[in-house]
């Protein structure tokens, strides 16, 4: 550790790549917390798993403090120098700004060499944190769209007495932001914003509004949390914040769709293009002292991240995991994948057991609930990834960006319903009701006599209206997803329909869902995950793609693939995708999962907001057969655990200090 002494400063400890950041601005109208450096330390300690190597606090008086900074470190790039929080400023005002952020800078060495170039900009390390500060003091809040990387940072201004604070533009990286009567705290988890509530005045109050939102999309949509007084700040948002004045937000990156259509004879090029930004992505994103490592599920992303990166370390190891359960294992599919393209390969297999017991384990990581099981065995291979290494690749994104889901060839098998007027297609909705469930055009009928901003809301929905009613204690027929989706659909207004649907994506499953469990899960184990296809480059390339490139009747991803053929072996460039599956419907059924579901049901105290007794006549009608109640049953359940924990504090997770060694 390390102590320094001057005006306005105090620091303990330092970092570069600091991943659990942690920042508390002060309200000079508040009395003068005792203990503020000590509070903001222990509240980062909560998050200590995000940066094992080196934990520490910086304020700018450790008297009367106005800002202070927390931070844990986990050391990927030049880690013998590029300490944080760091300082940086022009030969001016050397120590104007101080730094702590989560995340990489995969272009960070272009860009120094461009602020070197065209400002003079000197630097004192090698590391990717000078290139942000150095950048924002040059460009302003313009320098994030320069920025190729995944990040959340705090920067406090000296001079300006400001605190500006971003996010990436997909929301790979978190950032929790709350302001209550003490002043205003930001922070990686929202764990150690919540250990702080009672020194910054934050209104801790479940919202309910959210907790049905959660119900129905089986995650939390930014910027809402559970509790009302802790909001995220949103994916391409930054915030600035000065002392005394509330926060004020700006969107910097917004995602736009707009095809070019492919011109005959000259397709292959186009296709190439695709090969060529996702080479140039990989690369960068390989940019360690440290060991790289790579996720591999067998389906076509995975593969191909995991072979480009083999061009760069032929040694790459991949990681992969399953159940015992068959047909719930893809790990035989990795293995053939990883032969394929010649990697050493790493596999877990997961048993009921083992699941049931990490699950409250793994919902104190999360920090909001978020009922996706596929979650739980990303938990377990993260862990065993970091046996081996400290970062690896995944091919998150990819289906958002180039149009992998099934469920965006809709608009296809829709098509004979754009022309029919709509008083009658509302007419075939009617007449499709009394229809048995299950009966064959029951759901055709249905889906065709909606609007597409009536009918598609994301990946997950398992509760009707009336089962969300009998539910939810609080249940509101306002609060739905028209909350979530609404301004968006304006603002893709005049796009194809796939490109909506991905839009709607972008914002809502993606950084909800998928991006959530990438971070947390692998966070929780001190590893760092590194997300290629979510580049603005590669991001640029696939928004230009038209509808006919994305799906068609036989396929998905269509110009991906075609892009791909010289990279991923053939026997994996059309197989379907697999995702983690997980046999919960099973489990649900007999077994430790079952006994630990009634034990929870029993014991929960989230009875002010969720109808236990609908919830027990669930899971019995479930166990007996009589219905598959399987993806509400795990909404409901992930809530009441989430609840146990962090309202009711009737669970206590066994939560184990992470040792590591500084590099591997």
């Amino acid at each position: 550790m390390c102590l320094r002494v001057g005006a306005k400063r105090f620091a303990i400890g330092h970092t570069d790549a600091v991943c659990g950041l942690l920042a508390y601005l002060t309200d000079p109208s508040a009395s003068a917390a005792d203990g503020l450096v000590e509070a903001v330390s222990g509240a980062s300690h909560l998050m200590r798993h995000r940066g094992p190597d080196e934990p520490g606090t910086w304020a700018d008086d450790t008297s009367a403090p106005s800002v202070v900074l927390g931070f844990n470190r986990l050391s990927i790039i030049d880690i013998a120098h590029s300490h944080q929080p760091l300082r940086w400023g022009p030969p001016e005002a050397p120590d104007r700004y101080v730094l702590v952020f989560n995340g990489e800078i995969y272009n960070y060495l272009e860009l120094r060499e461009e602020l070197a170039a065209s400002h003079g900009a000197q630097f004192a390390t090698d590391g990717d944190g000078e290139a942000i500060v150095a950048a924002y003091h040059h460009w302003g809040p313009a320098a994030l769209n320069r920025l190729r990387g995944m990040f959340a940072f705090t920067l406090w201004d000296t001079v300006a007495q400001e605190l500006f604070c971003a996010r990436d533009p997909f929301g790979i990286k978190p950032l929790f932001m709350a302001t209550g009567s003490g002043g205003t705290v930001l922070g990686s988890e929202k764990k150690s914003l919540l250990a702080l509530a009672e020194v910054a005045g934050l209104d801790l109050g479940i919202d309910e509004r959210a907790v049905q939102h959660y119900t129905v999309l089986q995650y939390v949509p930014e910027p809402e949390t559970l509790h009302r007084g802790v909001r995220r700040l949103e994916s391409g948002s930054y915030v600035r914040i000065r002392p005394g004045e509330a926060p004020v937000v700006t969107r910097y990156f917004t995602p736009r769709f707009a095809p070019i259509p492919f011109v005959a004879g000259e397709e292959q090029a186009r296709y190439d293009e695709i090969t060529a930004v996702l080479e140039d992505s990989v690369a960068k994103h390989m940019r360690a002292d440290v060991t790289v490592g790579a996720f591999l599920s067998g389906g076509i992303d995975s593969t191909a991240i995991a072979a480009l990166a083999m061009r760069h370390n032929p040694r790459l190891i991949t990681f992969t995991t399953g159940f015992e359960r068959e047909g719930f294992s893809e790990v035989d599919v990795a293995v053939a994948s990883a032969e394929a393209i010649g990697a050493r390969h790493v596999a877990k297999v997961v048993s009921q057991a083992e699941f049931v017991a990490a699950l409250p384990e793994i919902v104190w990581y999360l920090d909001e609930p978020v009922a996706d099981p596929a979650l739980i065995p990303l938990f377990f291979i993260a862990r065993e990834a970091r046996k081996h290494v400290k970062v690896v690749l995944s091919g998150e994104g990819a289906d958002e960006l180039f149009g992998g889901y099934t469920i965006y060839r809709e608009p296809l098998s829709l098509k004979a319903f754009d022309y029919v007027p709509r008083p009658l297609r509302r007419g075939l909705g009617k007449a499709s009701r009394p229809l048995p469930e299950g009966m064959r055009g029951k759901s055709l009928l249905h889906r065709g006599s909606l609007t597409l901003e009536e009918r598609y809301y994301g990946n997950a929905r398992s509760f009707s209206d009336d089962q969300l009613r009998a539910t939810l204690r609080r249940f509101r027929q306002e609060w739905t997803h028209t909350d979530v989706t609404g301004p968006l659909y304006e603002a893709s207004a005049g796009w194809d329909p796939v490109a909506r649907m991905q839009h709607v994506d972008l914002f809502t499953w993606l950084r909800g869902d998928i991006l959530v469990k990438a971070d947390k899960m692998t966070m929780a184990n001190s590893l760092e995950l590194r997300v290629p296809f979510l580049d603005p480059e590669v991001f640029a390339v696939a928004s230009r793609l038209p509808f006919e490139q994305k799906i068609t009747r036989a396929t998905t991803k269509y110009a991906l693939r075609r892009a791909l053929e010289p990279v991923v072996p053939a026997h994996v460039l059309n197989r379907p995708k697999l995702g983690f599956p997980v046999p919960i419907r099973h489990w649900l059924r007999a077994g430790e999962l079952l006994d630990w579901s009634y034990a929870m049901v029993a014991a929960s105290q989230a009875g002010d907001l969720v109808d236990v007794a609908t919830v027990r006549r669930m899971l019995d009608e479930h166990r007996s057969g009589v219905s598959d109640h399987s993806r509400r049953l795990w909404t409901v359940l992930i809530f009441m655990l989430w609840h146990a924990i962090f309202v009711e504090g009737s669970v206590t997770p066994d939560i184990k200090e992470p040792h590591y060694p500084v590099q591997l």
